[in-house]
């Protein structure tokens, strides 16, 4: 079953879950209770850390959950922070970062790329959490929209458009629609 955030990113071909790791949590959780898929797919957007390029397209099944305070000693996290998906391994090595925040620091962006990770989601952690807890494989298939940098925003409005046609193109060619 292919799922999507919501909002500005809704695709006919998708079930949207909603913005941010609580909606998400709460969405694809009651329907893997009532209507269990036999896989998921998560499609959306990214910021890069720097490591992938606007456009780039890039296939994950690995999330983690660091806040940038992590990097200035100034919090800790009793949880495992990071999940992999079980399942499909097709993916690309990359471990993506979900925040309910969006990264507009370069000097924290170094910073997770330090630490092996290159790409930001909002939701794609939750969606492996809820996955894992039913044993359901799972992963996500990004586009690069922007970099984590002060003109985040800006470069996400500028590409968003084009970025989702071409994750569109990507997913029909492949015969995912």
């Amino acid at each position: 079953m292919i799922f999507c955030a919501g909002g500005n990113e809704d695709f006919k071909f998708a079930k949207p879950l909603g913005i941010g790791l609580v909606d998400v949590t709460a969405t694809l959780t009651k329907i893997c209770m009532f209507d269990r898929p036999q896989s998921i797919l998560f499609v959306g957007s990214a910021g890069s850390y720097g490591r992938h390029g606007i456009y780039d397209i890039v296939h994950s099944d690995t999330a983690t959950n660091i806040e940038i305070g992590y990097f200035e000693n100034r919090c800790y996290t009793p949880i495992d922070n990071i999940v992999q998906a079980t399942g499909d391994r097709h993916t690309d090595k990359t471990i993506v970062n979900s925040s309910n925040y969006i990264t507009t620091d370069s000097t924290a962006s170094k910073e997770f790329l330090a630490r092996g990770v290159e790409l930001e989601n909002m939701e794609f952690y939750a969606v492996l959490k809820v996955a894992k807890m039913f044993d359901i494989s799972a992963s996500g298939l990004f586009v690069v929209t922007n970099y984590t940098n002060s003109q985040a925003s800006e470069q996400f409005v500028a590409n968003h458009k084009q970025a989702i046609q071409k994750l569109k193109a990507y997913l029909e060619n492949r015969g995912k629609l």
